[in-house]
This record gives C-alpha cells, structure tokens and sequence, in this order.
C-alpha cells in the first residue's frame, strides 16, 4: 500500500471486476469527491457456529480500496450512506470480525496488513 493512501476502506456486496477499475476509480472522485486505489475483491468465507460452517453464508463479494489521507475526513461521512466502512470497523471484535484468536471471521487472514490503526 502506498503511504499517501493508507485508510482501507470495504464496501460489503459490491462487484466492480478487473475490467472497471479505472470507471470505479471515477466514480469515487465523481461521486464523494475523493481519490481511490482499488485493492480487491474479495469473496467473504462462510459463517461459523460452534465448529461448524453455517450453511447459506459467505459468498458475497466486497470490495477493498484505499483512500488518499487528504481525503479521508470528507470521506468520513458521506461513505456512510453506500455502506462503506473502515477495515478497522470491519475487523474489530466488538462487531464480530475477529475470532476469539484474533483471526478474521469471513476474510482470508491477509486483510489483517490492512489495518492501520485499531478499533474495539
């Protein structure tokens, strides 16, 4: 990750493929006045109860950007109403993304080099 670009960012349900990257890109300055660098797209693991996978869980795609440090504070709020959230708000075990061993519940254990800073 680029250090001008360090707040990762997950917008849960979304599809952008290979193929629009640069349209997304736009989108984000166009839309929330801000600038992106797209990161992946991720397909979220299973849920998990007791062991055992939860049948009817995971499998949805969310994508993983990162947004320029000058843009964050004006991108604070207004990414609250696409359902975009900080990785950090994603991963804290408070809100369940996180095993009681530290390990993300529905993401692959790499998405954790994305936090930059830590939420409860």
């Amino acid at each position: 990750m680029s250090k001008k670009f360090s707040q990762v960012c997950v917008w849960p349900g979304t599809v952008i493929g290979n193929d629009k990257i640069k349209e997304f890109v736009k989108f984000m300055k166009d839309e929330f006045g801000v600038r992106v660098k797209y990161l992946e797209e991720i397909s979220t693991l299973p849920d998990v109860k007791d062991g055992e996978t939860v049948k009817g869980t995971g499998g949805r795609n969310d994508i993983f950007f990162s947004v320029h440090n000058d843009d964050i504070s004006k991108f604070a709020v207004p990414r609250l109403r696409a359902g975009i959230r900080w990785i950090e708000d994603v991963l804290a075990s408070v809100n369940g993304g996180l095993t009681e061993d530290g390990k993300p519940t529905i993401y692959p254990e790499r998405v954790l080099e994305y936090k930059t800073w830590e939420s409860n």
